[in-house]
């Protein structure tokens, strides 16, 4: 049984807009960026900031423990500018990641002055291309483990019931053993680790740009394809026809893929148990908590699930 607790592990700050604002201005001092003006975009997995002085986008890590991944992104980031993929680019002549406010902190070009998502046929696009790149060994990727996510997750719960942690625990119990059998029929190789219509923003030169790329990871293709598919499918983000398109520009579905529901599966509990991270210190995300698991348990309609 999965025990559950109050607060952030081993006593942690909560990850709040307080004291994300708080490593904002240690790091943008640090950096000798003006972070006056700062406008907080989202508060997830990351706070996301946008500095009009600049512009530029600043992100911090949720998870205090985040450095090797950060590490890692900006590596995949410049990587990807060296193979001149239409992707986010670090920000230059900043030493990064840094840590503030005991915070891992990175800093990047802002692709334009507004918030504009590209489009499903875009990204399928983007991931075709950029599965057809063969990386360096010097990214050092890390093979990506689902089940030990699941359960990793599972474990960072804060704030939920007994009951809730023991169905979910259930769940992840059951869903490993599936996973397991899967087979998978694409290639395997390097991923985005979280492709869908969030990550993939309209540059200022009007073409559309891969964001967030600290997922980037080793694993079969059919990872990158499954957000798009529930979205379609489950949520109705996303229209037939836009999912039509998806297929046709990046040449699978990977709905007739016979281990589709597994998979599916896997990637919405994953949303699940990260929503149950969030309960604690929300009382918004407690009941989209909720909810979702309620809808778990009644196999009712996931398009009651509002978007994070």
């Amino acid at each position: 049984m999965i025990s559950q607790g109050a607060g952030e592990p081993d006593g942690r700050q909560d990850f709040t807009a307080e004291t994300a604002g708080t490593a904002l201005r240690e790091a943008c001092a640090v950096a000798r960026i003006d972070a006056s003006g700062a406008e907080l975009l989202r508060l997830g997995s990351n706070a996301v900031y946008r500095l009009p002085s600049a512009p530029v986008i600043v992100r911090i890590a949720r998870d205090v423990d985040a450095a090797a991944e950060m590490e890692r992104a900006v590596a995949v980031a410049r990587w990807l500018e060296s193979e001149d993929f239409p992707a986010t680019r670090v920000l230059p002549g900043v030493e990064q990641p840094l840590t503030a406010g005991g915070r891992v902190v990175t800093f990047w070009e802002s692709a334009q002055e507004r918030e504009e998502y590209a489009t499903v046929t875009e990204l399928a696009d983007l991931l075709r291309r950029l599965h057809w790149l063969e990386e360096p060994e010097s990214l050092h990727l890390s093979y990506f483990d689902p089940v030990g996510k699941l359960w990793s997750s599972l474990r960072a719960m804060r704030g939920v019931s007994a009951e809730d942690a023991a169905y979910l625990e259930q769940r992840v119990v059951r869903l490993a053993k599936e996973y397991e059998k899967l087979d998978f029929v694409l290639p395997f190789g390097m991923i985005h680790g979280d492709a869908n219509i969030g990550n993939i923003l309209r540059h200022r030169n009007g073409h559309a740009i891969l964001i967030d790329l600290d997922g980037f990871t080793l694993a079969p293709r059919e990872w990158d394809l499954i957000l798009t598919a529930i979205y379609s499918d489950r949520f109705g983000w996303h229209s037939r026809e836009q999912y039509e398109d998806f297929v046709h520009h990046y040449g699978f579905d990977v709905m007739n893929w016979p281990g589709y529901r597994v998979l599916a599966d896997v990637r919405e509990l994953m949303m699940v148990l990260w929503m149950g991270q969030q309960v604690a210190g929300s009382e918004k995300s407690a009941a989209e908590f909720a909810r979702r698991v309620e809808t778990l348990r009644t196999d009712g309609s996931r398009k009651e699930w509002s978007p994070f």
